[in-house]
């Protein structure tokens, strides 16, 4: 069977598909990435079964200090409106999705910085995407705003309590999460190398919250990776069967 490629959208060389490409194989998945912020151009979309939009550092508003993001906006639009392309955003690309669609992010007082337990609202409670994942599962979360408004048309399907919208569904095939399922065992030693990263979750968390942060992480990791391949298949079932 011929592999499905995917075009995946990165914003830093940390901000990968990480534990998924560990995965893709199995799931007759290939990921072809290109990073914006180096400068990488944008092909065709029709040339690919499916898109991914990662995270990144930066903010969703921030267009002129990142002029890429007004045409990665346009794009995800048209992937999502016109392609009804097979589509994951996860963490900014989450919130890229929600802009893109109409909806609105902001920065958040309410910020998740460590493991958070993510679990399904009514309409997810059933929904193929989330089936054999546990409903108090626990996953990564580092992001100081969140998608305050919901594209018209959104459906959620998990929460938690600190932000409403954790798992999104727009149309039949596209869909996005605030956390952090790539997360594999060098993601937060890559994300420490992003300049002022540690000072600035450092400043957040204290010393001792900061060095929880990453032992918590190293110790869950595990159960994160057997829950993130339960939701990649799940995904791959949903958008490609």
């Amino acid at each position: 069977m011929k592999k499905k490629n995917i075009l995946v959208f990165k914003h830093m060389p940390s901000q990968n598909p990480g534990i998924f490409r560990d995965f893709a194989e199995a799931q007759g998945v290939e990921f072809i990435e290109i990073d914006l912020h180096a400068g990488d151009r944008i092909p065709e979309l029709s040339d690919f079964d499916g898109l991914w939009v990662m995270g990144g550092s930066m903010n969703v508003w921030e267009e002129e200090q990142y002029p890429w993001l007004i045409k990665e906006k346009q794009v995800i639009r048209r992937a999502v409106n016109e392609h009804n392309m097979p589509f994951l955003g996860i963490c900014l690309g989450h919130q890229l999705l929600a802009e893109a669609m109409g909806g609105k992010v902001a920065k958040t007082e309410n910020y998740e910085i460590g493991l958070f337990e993510v679990s399904p609202t009514d309409e997810g409670l059933n929904h193929p995407l989330l089936h054999d994942i546990p409903s108090s599962s626990q996953w990564v979360n580092v992001h100081l705003a969140e998608v305050v408004k919901a594209p018209e048309k959104a459906v959620i399907l998990a929460t938690s309590s600190q932000c409403q919208n954790h798992i999104m569904q727009m149309g039949k095939n596209a869909y996005s999460c605030q956390f952090h399922p790539e997360v594999c065992d060098h993601t937060v030693e890559e994300w420490m190398k992003i300049p002022d990263i540690p000072e600035a979750l450092g400043g957040l968390l204290g010393s001792e919250g900061f060095a929880y942060f990453k032992s918590s992480i190293a110790n869950n990791l595990p159960t994160n990776n057997a829950v993130s391949s339960t939701l990649f298949r799940n995904w791959c079932g949903l958008v490609f069967d």
